[in-house]
Order: C-alpha cells, then sequence, then structure tokens
C-alpha cells in the first residue's frame, strides 16, 4: 500500500509508510467473525427478526431475507472485484473516490462516519439496560442504574480497541461462536419437535411471500447485512487480503442470508402461523423469548440474555474499531490532523483514532445521563438513521463502482462484474432507498422533529464532505491530491 506522499524523497517514503501501515494477520474466520460482530446475530434473531414478521411481510418474512442476500451478492461482485485494484484499506471511501473523484469521495467518508457512528453511541447505553437486567433480573444481583453499565463499557471497549486488531479478534471469535451455537441449538429445537402444530412450507408460497407490507421487510431485511464493508477495511490487517477478504464476504453473506431466513421461519413455525403475526405486533422481543423458552427450556433463555449482553458489547467493539480506522484513514490522507493517521509502534494499531472514538463514546453517554435520557427512545431514532444512511453510502458506492469499470475495464472482469450484477445491484438499493424514503418515520420514530433532524443530519454530512474537498482544492491542494490516495 502506498499511503504516503509521491513527492517525497525515497528514504522518507519508506518510514512514512511504516509508520501508516496497520498490522495484522487475520484469518477468513476472524475477518468473518469480526463483520458478523458488527451485526449482532443473537440480538437480531430475538429483537430484529420478529418485527420483519410484524410489520413486513409477515409469514412470508423469510424470503425477503434470500432477496436481501441475492442484492448484496450482486453488489458484492463488482465491489470485491474493484477491491483488488484499491490497495489501501480505506472502505467506502477509497471506492467511492476511485470512482467518482475526491469531492464525493470525501463526502461519503464523511456519511460513512455519521452512519457507522449513529449506531456506535446507540449501543452503549442499550448495553447498559441490557447489563443491568441480566444482573437484577437474571442473577438477581443488585440493582444498579444503566449508566454505570454504560460507562463500564466505554471503558472496557477503550482497551480492546486500542491494542492490535488480534486481540479484538479472539474475544469477538468467542462471542459470535457462542452466538451461532445458540441460534443453531434454538433452530434445532423447533425442528425436532414440530414447531407449535407441524412443520409447514407455507413462508414460501406466493401468497404469503407478497403479502403484508414486503417494502418494509425488505428494507428491514437489508439492513441486517450492515457491517458487509467491514471486509474491506481491514485490508491490511489480513492474510492475503485478494483471498481472505472475498471468502469472508461471502461466508457473511450466506450465514446471513441462509441463516436468517431459516431462523425467521423456525420462529414462525415455533409461535404458529395463525397467530405469529399477532404475537410479534404486540410483543416481538417478548414473543421470541417465549418460543426460545418452549422450546429449548429457561436455561436457553438465561443463556440467550447472557449472549446478548456479549453480543451487543462484539457489536460496539467491532464498529468502535470500523470507525477508529475511519479516522485513521482521514489522518494519513491530511484531512484530519496527520497524527490521527500514525500507527502504534508496538501494537500496529491506529491506537489514536481510537482514543478519539474512546472520547466520543465517552460523551455521548455522558451526555445521555445529564439529560436523564431513555436508551430505548435515543436507540431507536438513532438505528433508523444508520439504517438511512447505510442504504444511501451503498447506492453511492455503487454508481462509483459502475463508473469505475466503465472507464477502466479491468483485465480480470468480464460483463457480468463490470455491468451486469452491479447495475442490478443499483436498481435493488435505488428500490431500497426509495422504500426507506417513503418509509422514514418507521425508521426514525418519536415524529417529524427526529425525521427531519436525521434527514438533514444524513445529507448534510454527505454535502458537507463535498464541499470540504472544494474548499480543499483551493486552499490546501496538496491535502485535496491525497484524498482517497489516488
Amino acid at each position: 500500500m502506498s499511503a504516503f506522499d509521491q513527492t517525497v524523497t525515497p528514504a522518507a517514503d519508506t518510514s512514512s509508510e511504516r509508520d501508516h501501515v496497520l498490522r495484522g494477520n487475520l484469518n477468513t474466520f476472524k475477518l468473518l467473525f469480526a463483520v458478523l460482530a458488527f451485526n449482532g446475530p443473537i440480538a437480531g434473531v430475538i429483537s430484529f427478526l420478529p418485527l420483519v414478521i410484524a410489520y413486513g411481510n409477515g409469514v412470508g418474512a423469510p424470503a425477503v431475507f434470500v432477496a436481501a442476500g441475492i442484492l448484496v451478492a450482486l453488489f458484492s461482485v463488482g465491489f470485491l472485484k474493484m477491491s483488488r485494484h484499491i490497495d489501501n484499506p480505506g472502505g467506502f471511501y477509497s471506492y467511492v473516490t476511485k470512482g467518482l473523484g475526491r469531492e464525493v469521495g470525501l463526502g461519503s467518508a464523511f456519511l460513512a462516519i455519521v452512519t457507522y457512528g449513529l449506531i456506535f453511541i446507540a449501543i452503549f447505553p442499550l448495553e447498559g439496560i441490557y447489563l443491568q437486567k441480566l444482573v437484577h433480573d437474571t442473577f438477581n444481583g443488585p440493582d444498579v442504574s444503566w449508566k454505570w453499565y454504560a460507562l463500564l463499557t466505554v471503558v472496557v471497549v477503550a482497551v480492546f480497541g486500542y491494542f492490535n486488531v488480534e486481540f479484538s479478534a479472539r474475544a469477538l471469535t468467542i462471542a459470535m461462536a457462542l452466538e451461532g451455537a445458540m441460534i443453531i441449538v434454538y433452530d434445532v429445537s423447533v425442528l425436532l419437535r414440530g414447531g407449535a402444530h407441524g412443520l409447514s412450507m407455507h413462508s414460501f408460497t406466493p401468497h404469503n411471500m407478497f403479502s403484508g407490507n414486503v417494502g418494509i421487510g425488505l428494507l428491514f431485511a437489508m439492513l441486517c447485512f450492515s457491517g458487509f464493508e467491514v471486509t474491506a477495511i481491514f485490508r491490511d490487517e489480513v492474510k492475503n487480503p485478494n483471498k481472505t477478504i472475498p471468502r469472508a464476504a461471502y461466508l457473511f453473506i450466506a450465514i446471513i442470508g441462509i441463516g436468517y431466513a431459516v431462523s425467521v421461519w423456525v420462529l414462525i413455525q415455533a409461535v404458529g402461523e395463525k397467530s405469529v403475526i399477532a404475537q410479534t405486533q404486540a410483543d416481538p422481543t417478548g414473543t421470541a423469548l417465549a418460543s426460545v423458552r418452549t422450546f429449548s427450556g429457561t436455561l436457553a433463555v438465561d443463556l440467550v440474555t447472557v449472549l446478548i449482553c456479549t453480543g451487543a458489547f462484539a457489536s460496539v467493539l467491532a464498529g468502535h474499531n470500523v470507525l477508529a480506522r475511519y479516522i485513521f484513514n482521514l489522518g494519513v490522507d491530511g484531512i484530519f490532523p496527520k497524527a490521527l493517521g500514525k500507527v502504534h509502534p508496538r501494537h500496529g494499531s491506529p491506537s489514536l483514532g481510537s482514543v478519539v472514538m474512546t472520547t466520543v463514546a465517552l460523551a455521548s453517554v455522558l451526555i445521555m445521563i445529564a439529560m436523564n435520557a431513555n436508551p430505548l427512545t435515543v436507540y431507536a431514532p438513532l438505528t433508523g438513521g444508520n439504517g438511512y444512511g447505510l442504504i444511501l453510502v451503498l447506492f453511492v458506492t455503487t454508481i462509483a463502482i459502475l463508473a469505475f469499470m466503465f472507464r477502466t475495464k479491468p483485465e480480470d472482469t468480464n460483463a457480468w462484474h463490470r455491468l451486469v450484477a452491479p447495475s442490478l445491484a443499483l436498481v435493488g438499493l435505488g428500490v431500497g432507498l426509495w422504500l426507506a424514503s417513503k418509509n422514514i418515520e418507521v425508521l426514525v420514530p418519536n415524529g417529524g422533529g427526529a425525521v427531519a433532524a436525521m434527514l438533514t443530519l444524513v445529507y448534510g454530512v454527505f454535502v458537507a464532505g463535498i464541499v470540504w474537498a472544494l474548499v480543499l482544492k483551493k486552499i490546501r491542494p496538496a491535502s485535496y491530491a491525497k484524498i482517497g490516495r489516488q
């Protein structure tokens, strides 16, 4: 990777490159677990899948996860081919810069930071609530306020995030393996006992697949694939990135697409097709936990409660790592202070970027405490803003992939990679963005004020990045030239 100014002397080049290259040795499975951690699979199965049934297409919910998986797979065709021609770990920022230019590239970087940042700061108070209930309700321990647990989470994430990615990867691998095992235990227990009224494939009939609100269902399913970009962000920290990144990416798509489709079908069978919509609308998480208790036992419910806590921690740690690397990359490029683009000499980590994100996390939690905010009330709109921003940045990245492929026609690609798959992905993501805009009140609850604020933030930071790139072009052309290290 060339992460230094080409105008410096050769001797300085070597030093600069060494100072600005992250170090790690992630294999396919460690990278895969890092991506999965961003999603929190157990929390998704217990808290998110019931929402797709309740407010999406009901009994036909499994189909929308298959459709969303196909859409993300189409996006990945061009994304992963283009990754071979990008030698830095800038994620969507580097892709958009290479495809659409520095202005839109910097806008996408700002958008990605805010998009990931919204869910990042939202999870700390939610983790506080999870830990409070775990200690008090499950283990009959003292009733300590969620505020202290949230602050403790900030400290623990800060420690993990500061060191080499291998340190975090071990924790993420253990957490994701346990979550996966628990989901499999639940699914198998329901299948072996034949569900509530016998197993049925009615979920996959056209009548059910297109029932209810298919758009909302597809939109929610698409949000379950957030974190896909993580595969590219860790480019400098994996073994043989040209092989490891595609393997991890396609495994992630298969696990989420097929795994969630199976799990939501199992949940429907466990509750019963005739009553599942009404029950999930009345109490989404409670319905899922009740089915776990019925088919896997009370101990399984306690284990799920523990794993939701560890899963939320894994998710916020993954978000911390991603954001620290975005800060690092913009430091390397001179957009943020250059000190932020330096690698820790011993750990090979973006340590100063990690410190920035710890500061952001601490400040956000302290503000919520000072305002006496309800963590659940805070979580909903921030999560919606994250989902909307994710679809927007994927849409822009797909345009960048098409532009790059059309302009360069790489030798290792054909029409499928260059045009067909990215075009189909663009159509699908365009529909997703339209659905997100049309149903923004579902994504961002709490009234019109919250919706207006979130849309202003998402589009505002995107425009701000474009404007700032234009300003840099005039006042700091050297910094402008380094945007995206193109």
